[in-house]
C-alpha cells in the first residue's frame, strides 16, 4: 500500500483492515457518548470487524467522493485524486453508499458493485469510523454537518 507521509493518518491505512481505526472509534464515541447512540455505533463497529477481504489484495482509489468523479453527458468520465490509492481490501471505496446514495440508490450501488455482504459490513465500518473521527474533531471539524448526516445514513441503512 502507497501513503505519503501528507496523507497522515486518517488516511494512511486504505485498502487495511478497519480494525487499525479501533483506538479512534472509541475514543471518538468516549468524547461523543452524549450525543450519538453509542451502543449502535459499537454494533455497526463489531459488525465490520467480524470478516476480513478472502481475496488476493485488489486497488482501490482509497478516497472515491463524488468531488473526485468526473462525468460528461451524465456518464462518469474520469476518476481523480490517487493520493491514497493501493491495494488491499476494496471495502474503504464503498463508503460512498453512506456518503452520496440515498434510499434505493444504496441498493442498486451494492448490487452494481457485485461484493459479498463481510464486505458490505466493513465498508459500513469504514464510513462509521470517518463520520465518528469527524464529528469528533479529527481530523477536522464538521462545520457543515455533513458526516452528521454520513454517520445518521450509517446507523439507519446496512445497505445489506
Amino acid at each position: 500500500m502507497q501513503q505519503g507521509p501528507a496523507c497522515g493518518r486518517h488516511s494512511f491505512f486504505r485498502g487495511c483492515h478497519p480494525s487499525v481505526y479501533s483506538d479512534e472509534v472509541e475514543g471518538s464515541l468516549s468524547k461523543l457518548g452524549d450525543v450519538v447512540d453509542v451502543a449502535a455505533c459499537q454494533a455497526v463497529w463489531a459488525s465490520a470487524l467480524t470478516s476480513a477481504w478472502p481475496s488476493p489484495p485488489t486497488w482501490f482509489h482509497g478516497d472515491l467522493a463524488v468531488a473526485n468523479l468526473l462525468t460528461l453527458d451524465g456518464r462518469l468520465s474520469a476518476v481523480i485524486d490517487f493520493g491514497t490509492c493501493g491495494i488491499g481490501d476494496p471495502a474503504c471505496d464503498l463508503v460512498m453508499a453512506w456518503t452520496h446514495f440515498v434510499g434505493d440508490e444504496r441498493k442498486v450501488f451494492r448490487e452494481a458493485v457485485g461484493l459479498p455482504d463481510d464486505t458490505w459490513r466493513r465498508a459500513r465500518g469504514w464510513a462509521l469510523w470517518k463520520a465518528l473521527a469527524t464529528v469528533a474533531g479529527q481530523p477536522g471539524p464538521d462545520p457543515d454537518g455533513f458526516q452528521s448526516r454520513v454517520l445518521m445514513h450509517v446507523l439507519e441503512d446496512p445497505v445489506i
